[in-house]
């Protein structure tokens, strides 16, 4: 019997990490068309809101039945704005691992909410759900997104060279896709120790600005 992730919700300070829904269809389809969005992710560009709706009704539900994987809408705790997403997929039940990425609405970057999403994902995976690994990509000059991965105390494994295809606009104003270098990251339980006083001690959460 295939295993699932729970539909829940999680919260942190700042932060409430949700399922996706049709209240999400405007902001999800602003954030995915963003441009940075657009060249780090595999995301179809331009974004259109009749795509916001298939992943949040069929693509989201479906991998969660499923068992591959798990989508978070990551929203503000007061304005319940839309800022993020994180994404759980590759999920191996029998060794309990699963990847992990985010991405950061343009509206929101610069506050520290991918790093701070993707802590308490992490924190839930091994506190709520008996994960023992977590895995991270990121591509070789993504350097915002390897600083997420260092600030929630990820062990860089290696590369895997010629793995990552980036996106690039050209003069038309279409894109092209670059091949680049992917840099693999993981997290272990032990590797969280003293991370959240750390990061709230140094005030990692703001240090820099985050995106995918």
């Amino acid at each position: 019997m295939t295993s699932t992730f729970p539909n829940v919700s999680i919260s942190t300070e700042r932060l409430v990490l949700r399922p996706l829904d049709e209240d999400d269809l405007q902001a999800l389809t602003e954030m995915m068309n963003d441009e940075l969005v657009g060249a780090w992710t595999d995301v179809p560009q331009p974004f259109t809101e009749q795509g916001a709706r298939t992943w949040i009704t069929e693509y989201a539900p479906a991998q969660r039945e499923a068992g591959r994987g798990l989508d978070f809408a990551v929203t503000e705790f007061i304005t319940q704005r839309l800022v993020g997403l994180v994404q759980l997929t590759k999920t191996n039940w029998h060794i309990r691992s699963t990847e992990l990425s985010y991405i950061v609405a343009p509206w929101a970057r610069g506050e520290g909410y991918a790093s701070e999403a993707a802590l308490a994902t992490a924190q839930w995976l091994f506190g709520n759900q008996g994960f023992e690994r977590i895995e991270l990509r990121t591509a070789a000059d993504n350097t915002a997104s390897q600083q997420v991965a260092q600030k929630i105390g990820c062990i860089s494994e290696g590369v895997l060279r010629n793995a990552c295809i980036a996106h690039v606009r050209i003069e038309d104003g279409t894109w092209t896709d670059v091949r680049t270098d992917f840099i693999v990251w993981s997290l272990l339980p032990e590797d969280l120790d003293g991370v959240s006083e750390e990061l709230a001690d140094t005030g990692g959460f703001t240090s820099f600005s985050d995106w995918n």
